[in-house]
């Protein structure tokens, strides 16, 4: 082998490693950028909150609809109000599934939040949602461009998912979206929010 062409396969090497090194970093970015999320919507950050997304970001919740832009996004979230003495928010996020696209500027990811939700003295809730998320870095950082939650259940506490589910939460009465969301199915009857990935194994979709 020539020293030219070992030249020209340890550059390729370098670059595929550099290549890998940089989908890694994004996984760890995008992890932590979507956990951030969790803790800001937990104590009602709202503005910390709205800042994670892209400027052109879509966010869909629920059956709520659709909200174009960042400014949008932060409407959306300022019209849960400030916090209050007795009002528990929690959205632990889990179960990340990341891919980087092939252009390392974009990537989506599959991940759930688990909710306790509730107010001392009132209601207090159980939920449960699938994240199919897109993700953009925008100006060197990685941020949520569709933000797309599927509520799986809402129950209340004293009763359980035994016993009660709550339907696909709507559209609020005093804020509209852009756009509205196309229904689908909540507990307690059976849904797989869409993957956006194939079977790692297998292959088939």
């Amino acid at each position: 082998m020539s020293w030219e062409t070992e030249i020209q396969l340890l550059r390729a090497e370098l670059d595929e490693l550099r290549k890998k090194a940089e989908a890694s970093e994004a996984y760890v970015a995008i992890s932590n950028l979507q956990r951030a999320y969790g803790y800001y919507v937990d104590k009602f950050q709202w503005d910390h909150v709205a800042d994670l997304f892209s400027r052109d970001a879509v966010l869909e919740i629920n059956g709520r609809g659709k909200f174009f832009g960042q400014d949008r996004v932060r409407e959306y979230m300022h019209h849960f109000g400030p916090p209050e003495d007795g009002i528990l928010m929690h959205h632990i996020q889990v179960q990340p599934v990341i891919h980087i696209d092939e252009d390392g500027l974009t990537a989506k990811g599959r991940s759930r939040a688990m909710m306790q939700v509730g107010r001392m003295g009132g209601e207090a809730l159980w939920g449960d949602a699938v994240y199919e998320n897109a993700y953009l870095k925008e100006d060197g950082v990685w941020k949520i461009s569709h933000l797309k939650a599927y509520q799986t259940y809402y129950i209340p506490y004293e009763s359980g998912w035994a016993k009660e589910a709550m339907p696909l939460a709507s559209t609020f009465e005093d804020f509209a979206p852009d756009e509205l969301t196309d229904p689908y199915p909540v507990y307690p009857t059976f849904f797989i929010p869409p993957y956006h990935y194939p079977n790692p194994v297998s292959g088939r979709k």
